[in-house]
């Protein structure tokens, strides 16, 4: 079974991936549980958006095109979890194909909702400038210990595996890992900065090397349409309101690819609109955004908007900061001291979080393993007062990287 939780709702799938079922009511409590304010913030965007002049003003008032900078960070504990610069390049094209409305299968759009398709006006594009002004790919690979993750934000976390989110203000971040069984998750307008972005299995993540039903990028084009302040298309309930006047109501969510007219909640001749981004259905079977998911989404960029920031964001920009080795250590350094040490010392993995998970082991001169630790933050203390005086290495690998350092117990 699959679920989604993006921004308030999640992807979770059966192998087969044969149907969906929402899980948000309650995620949406958790939140609530853990952070009274998140529901106040919630309904300040609400009254925000409500409080936005007609889709023709907002149109007019926001650039012809809005071009959001990407960066992607890439988790990967197997070759097969790295994936290609090509796979991800196809899945940015397949995000500026369905939010342009330039997909070939436009024309699978039903005569009835024609008219109410949108091309959205915002493209996506991999950064070229990091938030620090060097050059970039717009892609961050990491190797991690991490076997699988799943929907509690983990993959965000440098401290836990994961990676740190660039400024989620400037950036749209997504994160690819192996999720499992499950698909993707988005946050929402108003969600903490260091977890503002989207997370996909990398199963799911583009046009190549993906199998179907979910092999046409549509998984990001879903979850992208949450972290711009959509809904799903039944409104989260039965028959339930997503915030938008041009999708009929609809009962529920659709499985499958149906390809005959249905209708439900009294929605008469418009019938259900099954093949809208924010329905449940197969990837094949979806095809358009509409004019008023259009006008809420471009809501979000006006004055004060919760996406406002990334019209001025410099992501896209030529880098105007060279590469510094002092504020980039390479990924194998680290530090430690006291050297020589009477007992105590002390890692220092700054910039080397990804180890973190990781063994490190302290070998003698005859190659004797005498002490192994597990590194738990990025200033780890190893207490040594019992080994003997004398010369002992420090060592550590993680399949792809080696640390070993030499000092002295006296």
């Amino acid at each position: 079974m699959r679920t989604i939780l993006s921004g308030i709702c999640l992807f979770i799938a059966t192998i087969a991936f044969a149907q969906r079922e929402c899980a948000s009511p309650a995620y949406i409590d958790q939140l609530k549980s853990v952070d009274p304010s998140f529901t106040a913030k919630i309904n300040e965007i609400e009254n925000f958006v409500r409080r936005q002049k007609t889709a023709r003003e907002l149109e007019q008032a926001a650039p012809n095109v809005i071009v959001i900078p990407v960066v992607v960070h890439v988790l990967y504990k197997t070759p097969a979890q790295n994936i290609s610069d090509e796979q991800i390049k196809s899945q940015i094209d397949a995000l500026n194909r369905d939010f342009r409305r330039r997909n070939a299968d436009t024309s699978n759009t039903p005569v009835r909702f024609k008219s109410l398709a949108a091309d959205v006006q915002i493209e996506f594009a991999l950064a070229t400038a990091d938030p620090k002004g060097r050059a970039t790919t717009g892609i961050v690979r990491k190797a991690t210990s991490v076997t699988r993750w799943n929907s509690d934000d983990k993959i965000k976390f440098s401290s836990q595996g994961g990676d740190d989110a660039w400024d989620s203000r400037y950036y749209l971040n997504f994160w690819v890992g192996d999720l499992g069984t499950l698909l993707g998750y988005s946050s929402q307008p108003g969600t903490a900065a260091e977890k503002d972005g989207v997370v996909i299995n990398y199963t799911a993540f583009g046009t190549i090397n993906v199998n179907a039903p979910y092999n046409l990028g549509r998984t990001a084009t879903h979850e992208v349409g949450h972290w711009l302040g959509l809904r799903h298309i039944w409104g989260e309930s039965y028959c339930g309101d997503d915030f938008v006047d041009d999708t009929p109501k609809q009962g529920n969510f659709t499985t499958g690819c149906p390809n005959t007219f249905r209708s439900s909640c009294g929605n008469g001749e418009m019938g259900d609109m099954y093949m809208n981004y924010m329905d449940f259905t197969n990837d094949a079977c979806m095809n358009l955004f509409t004019n008023g998911q259009k006008q809420r989404m471009l809501s979000f960029f006006k004055e004060s908007g919760a996406r406002n920031l990334l019209l001025s964001s410099k992501g896209l920009n030529k880098p105007w900061l060279a590469e510094s080795p002092v504020e980039m250590p390479v990924k194998t350094a680290f530090k430690f001291y006291p050297n020589p040490t009477s007992g105590e010392l002390i890692l220092d993995f700054e910039y080397n979080a990804d180890w973190i998970g990781k063994s490190v082991s302290i070998v003698n001169i005859n190659g004797t393993v005498v002490s192994k630790n597990q590194i738990n933050s990025k200033m780890q203390q190893l207490n040594l007062s019992q080994l003997a005086p004398g010369m002992y290495f420090i060592q550590a690998e993680n399949g792809m990287q080696k640390l070993r350092a030499k000092f002295i117990k006296l």
